[in-house]
């Protein structure tokens, strides 16, 4: 799958993304991944590559734009658990710059962008995001209900806000909805709640617990991997793509 480096206009300035789509020509239908707190790196165009495989133009964002382009911190091939804190500890100054105000400005430019591709088809289009980029796809799909038809977020902090910030992102999302969460980040109960929440919001959705896993499991250039957990994602997200999207 062909690899293009892009430009994203946003009202703080470029940011630079990349997208993976179909090389044999003609409109296939838009995707928004949002990486996960460790940024771009070569697992998340591995991932887009896959995606498009299937038929989807893939566009991936560097959230971090504000703070240079990608890579932002020098990574390692490999994330393990010995380098994880530290890493960590000088990401998460530029997660917490995502203010309310800069999230929804963002996910403004980019579905603007995406739409505007010559390689993307019309209408709606899908929103996916891992770690935080989970909580990222879930707010864009908020604020885009007539745009977005469908969105996934893997082992992300979306039941975090308690009852009342749940009830705020959830009751304006018109799309089908997946959350796969890691065992490590959601108890059943918390699950239950979560769950309730979607039910009130009268979303259609799936939202459930990988066994065995850890944050982080869909990645696999860190210790949290899981082989098996990955292609559950896999298994979860392209029927849902292709439910939403075929059906919009």
């Amino acid at each position: 799958m062909p690899i293009q480096p892009l430009r994203i206009p946003t009202a703080d300035g470029p940011a630079d993304a990349f997208a993976a789509f179909p090389g044999q020509g003609g409109r296939h239908p838009g995707v928004l991944m949002y990486m996960d707190g460790f940024g771009i790196r070569p697992v998340l165009r591995e991932m887009a590559r896959e995606l498009a495989g299937h038929g989807y133009y893939v566009l991936v964002p560097n959230v971090f734009h504000r703070h240079g382009p990608a890579p932002v911190i020098e990574l390692p091939g490999h994330i393990g658990e010995e380098v994880r804190p530290a890493l960590i500890a000088r990401l998460m100054p530029l997660i917490e710059t995502h203010t309310d105000e800069r999230v929804l400005s963002d996910a403004d430019a980019y579905l603007r962008f995406l739409t505007s591709r010559p390689e993307v088809a019309t209408g709606p289009v899908a929103v996916t995001g891992y770690c935080f980029g989970g909580l990222l796809a879930m707010r864009t799909a908020a604020a885009h209900p007539g745009r977005v038809a469908a969105v996934a977020g893997f082992h992300g902090p979306v039941g975090g806000g308690g009852p009342d910030g749940l009830h705020r992102l959830l009751s304006p999302i018109t799309a089908e909805v997946h959350l796969g969460h890691a065992e490590s980040d959601l108890t059943t109960e918390a699950l239950g709640e979560l769950n309730q929440a979607l039910d009130t919001a009268g979303l259609d959705y799936t939202s459930e617990i990988y066994p065995g896993t850890v944050h982080g499991f869909t990645m696999s250039d860190t210790d949290a991997f899981d082989p098996s957990a990955l292609q559950r994602h896999w298994d979860r997200l392209l029927p849902l793509l292709d439910r939403s999207l075929a059906r919009s």
